[in-house]
């Protein structure tokens, strides 16, 4: 049991907008879903009951001892866009509120702005503490790509957040910064819960894998087997990298890049990665799959050279942890929580911006550098291998204390 846990704790997570139990990388599923099921089952394993609320056709579903997720009907039958459901907050609360019944929660913790905005009225209709976890931030998203089309209701939402939840936690130093320079939040108010990784599914392998699919590496000399996994939208940047073979097959005809990309389309379909593929002429060279479970996840990250993430902005980077679990170095943009995921140097490297030429540039190094590329997988293993969900229990719990005002005991 964690020095901040106790048992009899019970928590009212809330994750409206997306369930935990919806297939990371497929529509609004991604990190936070990994994040709330796997904090959750871990809070639960130290003795913490937890109750999970998200939008849905009405039932339960209990996925282990002391962790229940209920869906809420709310708005019309079936999937609705996540732009809609800020005007279904008042159904759901009066539904959550219905749910409950006559049980008893000692705080929420809600997930993402919207989930907050529910949590902020719940909270006070039962006179208990709410944490809140922004996972993404307006602003933020708007300070890295200018063409953000954030709504203003969010903005002010999250600054409302920022003014009223009891706690805020953040995934990084980084994440406290942005929430100070951009929503003027309290530093003492925040505390680091960084997320973790389940490293029984998520480890390295003993020997050198294929390509789970079985292609060979090609004729060439030098190869290297690149990977993203994550939503197919423009703030995740796949787009960047297909951009960037296109460079390496006009100016490294000596190498043999290959990319697989793991996800579905999420939000509009503007970005067309099969045009972008036929403008570069490197069709031939990317592979496209459906969202994978972990373990089959997992198998893609131990057989990639490395696992790209050219995101705009991240607060963690969740597929970045994960792929350094399975011994596999990460290229990713040097921003935000990347740059407290993603070690330079010693688990990866840090590229200092989005442009095609600067990754074509830094994926051309690892290609060349191959026995320097297999240390940064060592050593990325290493690094990952702290950041379990236990671990990430123990933080949120003692996030939980400070709300509830408790005296958090020593370590």
């Amino acid at each position: 049991m964690t020095p901040f846990s106790r048992p009899g704790l019970r928590v009212a997570m809330l994750s409206l907008h997306t369930s935990p139990l919806a297939q990371p990388g497929s529509g609004d599923a991604g990190g936070l879903n990994v994040y709330v099921r796997q904090l959750a089952l871990a809070l639960a394993a130290e003795g913490t009951e937890v109750d999970i609320f998200t939008r849905g056709a009405a039932g339960h579903v209990r996925i282990a001892a002391g962790v229940t997720v209920h869906h809420v009907p709310a708005g019309p039958a079936g999937p609705v866009p996540k732009e809609r459901i800020p005007g279904l907050v008042p159904e759901l609360v009066d539904g959550i509120d219905a749910v409950r019944g006559t049980a008893r929660y000692d705080l929420i913790h809600s997930h993402y702005w919207m989930s907050g905005l529910a949590g902020l009225r719940l909270a006070e209709r039962w006179g208990v503490p709410l944490v809140h976890t922004m996972h993404t931030m307006g602003k933020v998203k708007k300070h890295h790509q200018a063409d953000a089309n954030e709504p203003d209701n969010r903005l002010r939402a999250e600054a409302r957040l920022v003014a009223s939840a009891s706690r805020l936690t953040a995934n990084t130093p980084a994440e406290i910064t942005e929430l100070r320079e951009h929503y003027g939040a309290d530093p003492a108010r925040v505390d680091i819960v960084p997320p973790g990784v389940d490293l029984s599914v998520f480890r390295p392998s003993r020997g050198r894998a294929d390509w789970p699919c079985g292609e060979a590496d090609g004729a060439l000399r030098r190869h290297l087997r690149v990977l993203f996994a994550g939503r197919i939208q423009k703030l995740k940047g796949p787009h960047i990298l297909v951009r960037a073979l296109g460079v390496l097959a006009r100016t490294r005809p000596d190498l043999d890049v290959r990319l697989t990309i793991i996800g579905a389309l999420s939000g509009t379909p503007e970005l067309n990665l099969h045009r972008l593929e036929s403008e570069e002429g490197i069709a031939g060279r990317i592979r496209h799959l459906d969202p994978l479970p972990p373990a089959e996840l997992a198998a893609w990250f131990r057989a990639a050279d490395v696992v790209a993430v050219p995101s705009y902005s991240e607060s963690f980077g969740l597929v970045a942890m994960e792929a350094q679990a399975c011994g596999t170095p990460v290229a990713a943009h040097d921003v935000g929580g990347l740059r407290h995921t993603v070690v330079h140097g010693r688990t990866g490297v840090l590229v200092p911006d989005l442009n095609p030429e600067s990754w074509a540039a830094a994926l051309a190094r690892l290609a060349d550098a191959p026995l320097t590329t297999a240390q940064l997988g060592s050593g990325a293993a290493e690094f990952a291998a702290g950041f379990s969900w236990a671990r990430t229990a123990e933080a949120a719990s003692a996030s939980y204390a400070h709300a509830l005002g408790r005296v958090a005991l020593p370590l």
